[in-house]
């Protein structure tokens, strides 16, 4: 009885407090996703204006494929649905570094792939749910294509998808 009476109470609060929000002027936290291994960024958001923002992100990529770190940024535009929920989408790039593990049964015992600096270009797309508590929940894809010294990954292009945490204020 006392779980029904909790959802019940829940569903009232968060019902009762759904409204029209403008994008917040800072957000902290978490972007984790997966992009050939699973992957954590340090993700800060910043709003420009009424409707835009920048997001920058500093990511860590672990993989028995390679080791890797990701700085990327995205310039946005948000655009409210209903009910605290937004959808945005967004340009940018980054740069980073990979390394790149040795392939045991290759003639010379190493992977062929290119290590060190690479340069991508980058395109999102995303819906967010704006609590009226300081927290802000997002799933995002974020699709990037290599400029420079991507060779190590499959075409050029990777297919970042993730789920984002941050702390609004």
């Amino acid at each position: 009885m006392r779980i029904i009476t909790f959802i019940t109470l829940l569903f009232v609060f968060a019902t009762i407090n759904l409204q029209a929000q403008s994008i917040s002027d800072h957000s902290l936290g978490l972007r984790l996703g997966d992009s050939d291994g699973f992957g954590a960024e340090i993700s800060y958001q910043k709003s420009i204006g009424r409707v835009n923002r920048a997001e920058f992100n500093l990511g860590f990529r672990d993989s028995r494929e390679f080791d890797a770190f990701k700085l990327a940024g995205v310039y946005q535009w948000v655009h409210q649905i209903d009910g605290g929920f937004n959808w945005y989408y967004g340009v940018g790039g980054g740069l980073g570094n990979a390394d790149f593990e040795p392939v045991p049964n290759n003639n010379n015992g190493f992977n062929d792939d290119n290590d060190g600096l690479f340069v991508f270009a980058a395109g999102n797309l995303g819906l967010e749910y704006d609590f009226d508590i300081p927290l802000l929940i997002s799933l995002d894809i974020r699709p990037e294509i290599g400029l420079i010294g991507f060779d190590g990954f499959d075409n050029d292009f990777l297919f970042d998808v993730a789920l984002g945490l941050r702390y609004r204020f």
